[in-house]
């Protein structure tokens, strides 16, 4: 009787594990691969072109999100004051534009402008660099540092702590960890919950 319990629940885990994908794609620490994608200026763009750069902030962002849409402003505040210092922003558009129309590369050709974009805005075609990263959400910001390794991943996660009102900040997460990397210093939080809609795949 004990051997059956034990096998039946042997094959309720293995039944559970086949539907169940173990969290993928970078950890702190990881080196990331570089990509070369599209930019709406129809340009082709990695992360290499950036000879002088210390850094990147990369963030998974798109269209149709409110929640993308509420931190347009501070992606654009977070590359006028750190691209300077040499970590300038490199957003990524993950949707299919099949899945969600509004994310098409027309329309973000049109949103750049509209908002004055003063940073690539990159459109994944076929949905093949978000996985990569473990991208889930709009946004989902991914801060890495040039070392000798190549680009080290430093902190993955949120830009600050609410998306309502830039006003209630008590948390920058993404400006504390870049701060600490331009002063030389260990990155305090280097995780917190991406808050957003999910990635249109």
């Amino acid at each position: 009787m004990k051997t059956m319990r034990i096998l039946a629940a042997v094959a309720i885990i293995a039944f559970i594990s086949a539907f169940t994908t173990p969290g993928s794609g970078y950890k702190v620490g990881d080196v990331a691969t570089d990509f070369k994608l599209k930019n709406v200026d129809g340009k082709m763009v990695s992360l290499s072109d950036y000879k002088s750069a210390k850094g990147f902030i990369v963030v998974f962002t798109c269209n149709h999100c409110p929640f993308a849409k509420a931190y347009e402003d501070r992606i654009i505040a977070l590359d006028k004051k750190y691209a300077k210092l040499g970590y300038p922003v490199i957003a990524i558009n993950p949707n299919n534009p099949e899945k969600q129309k509004e994310d098409s590369f027309a329309l973000m050709q049109a949103r750049a402008k509209e908002k004055g974009f003063t940073f690539p805005y990159l459109f994944d075609e076929g949905q093949k660099i978000y996985p990569q990263y473990g991208a889930t959400k709009t946004p989902h910001v991914y801060i890495l540092q040039k070392t000798a390794k190549g680009n080290e991943v430093k902190y993955i996660g949120a830009i600050d702590d609410n998306h309502e009102e830039p006003s209630a900040v008590k948390e920058k997460y993404a400006e504390n960890a870049l701060d600490a990397l331009l002063r030389g210093q260990p990155v305090k939080v280097t995780e917190t919950k991406a808050i957003g809609c999910s990635i249109k795949a």
